[in-house]
């Protein structure tokens, strides 16, 4: 097994860990609605990451960082336009949530979220175009390599923009729970 395997197996079954926490999350804030069992769940949990959020977001952003440089330097996977769009959306996340925890900054909530929601839309619409491809979505007119190329398909489902997805996912809701200062 190569270096390169090994790590986008690490990727895959983090992204997968990470699905499975977000279903129970969607499922126990639609839930709480119905059962008092679920509110109470739903309410630990949120207040769980309401302390944790900070250090959560550093690591989920950093790790998308870094799992991003390492498949453009190391494993040789040139990024597309999307995977371009998906970075710079990423990559100020993890220095600025760096800072935000040594500072003890709760602040920059609102502003990270906004990061989020525009990444998660950006690796979304990429994730379509992988599943779906259009003879338009080629960015081979330019030189570039196509936006529905997919250098893997693990698990049935995660792709790079697949881990994108689920990184913005994941600090969406953390940064929903961080209380601000």
């Amino acid at each position: 097994m190569t270096m390169i395997s090994i790590v986008t197996n690490v990727f895959s079954w983090l992204t997968l860990l990470s699905d499975i926490f977000i279903v129970i999350f969607i499922f126990l804030f639609m839930g709480k609605k119905f059962s008092s069992t679920l509110k109470r769940n739903y309410d630990k949990l949120f207040n769980w990451l309401g302390k944790s959020g900070p250090v959560l977001s550093f690591i989920v952003s950093a790790t998308a960082t870094l799992g991003s440089l390492f498949y453009s330097e190391i494993a040789k996977y040139d990024p597309c336009k999307l995977c371009w769009f998906q970075r710079i959306f990423m990559y100020p996340q993890s220095i600025v949530t760096g800072i935000a925890l040594i500072k003890k900054d709760k602040s920059i909530k609102r502003y990270m979220l906004f990061l989020s929601i525009m990444g998660i839309l950006f690796s979304a619409y990429h994730y379509f175009i992988q599943l779906f491809p259009q003879e338009s979505t080629s960015c081979s007119a330019t030189g570039g390599i196509s936006c529905s190329y997919a250098p893997f398909f693990h698990l049935g489902y995660i792709t790079i923009p697949m881990m994108s997805f689920t990184a913005f996912f994941l600090l969406i809701i953390f940064y929903s729970a961080i209380k601000e200062n």
